[in-house]
């Protein structure tokens, strides 16, 4: 009978122990841990020219035509657009939203673009928030990675990459883009606070049993 007791009391330690090692890594757990995931996947609609022209070229750039692109490209042109984002592949899909910002010629020998767009929500959870795209696109290549740099609203401190691809050319002045967003946002604070309550109370009754 000693025996017994003293093997449930060894166990009822160990609970408890475990418990509170469980507690204090909520409570410790830095910020950058509590994250959840953002998926998100748009088409973005590239129009340089012609009917429903959402890109103008800012600056003819000063470096020599870059042979690797069509004839009158030059290392240095500057681009702004104002892309129209929309939820499938079609230019009549669902709106979500709009891509702004602007690329540059970035090579004097490659098809690269050095891109730095906003991606505008407007429908759908995101509604109203931002995400701050850039980085290196090799058109050579089928997937490129660009970095989330930010966001804004529901995507504030947004983190991650998003699988940038040429989903169809629909002539020589309409690409499509895929948008595949992999990316994160900090726990709202509300749950963040209530989760180290939780922990906070559980280690304060395990303490006094």
């Amino acid at each position: 009978m000693a025996n017994s007791g003293a093997s449930t009391t060894t166990s009822n330690n160990k609970r408890r122990l475990l418990l509170l090692l469980v507690a204090g890594a909520v409570l410790l757990a830095p910020a950058s841990a509590r994250r959840r995931p953002v998926r998100l996947r748009v088409y973005m609609h590239d129009i340089v020219g012609g009917p429903g022209q959402t890109a103008a070229l800012l600056v003819r750039g000063p470096g020599p035509e870059n042979p690797s692109m069509h004839p009158g490209n030059y290392f240095g042109d500057t681009v702004a657009v104002d892309d129209l984002l929309t939820e499938g592949l079609a230019a009549g899909s669902a709106p979500v939203g709009r891509a702004q910002g602007t690329y540059m010629t970035g090579s004097m020998s490659r098809p690269v673009f050095v891109v730095s767009v906003t991606l505008h929500l407007t429908a759908g959870p995101y509604n109203g928030s931002t995400l701050v795209v850039a980085g290196r696109d090799d058109t050579s290549e089928p997937v490129r990675e660009l970095a989330v740099a930010g966001g804004t609203g529901a995507l504030r401190r947004a983190q991650g990459h998003v699988l940038w691809s040429t989903a169809r050319v629909e002539s020589p002045l309409h690409a499509v883009l895929e948008l595949d967003v992999h990316a994160s946002v900090p726990v709202p604070a509300t749950t963040t606070t209530r989760g180290t309550a939780a922990a906070m109370m559980a280690a304060s009754h395990l303490s006094q049993v």
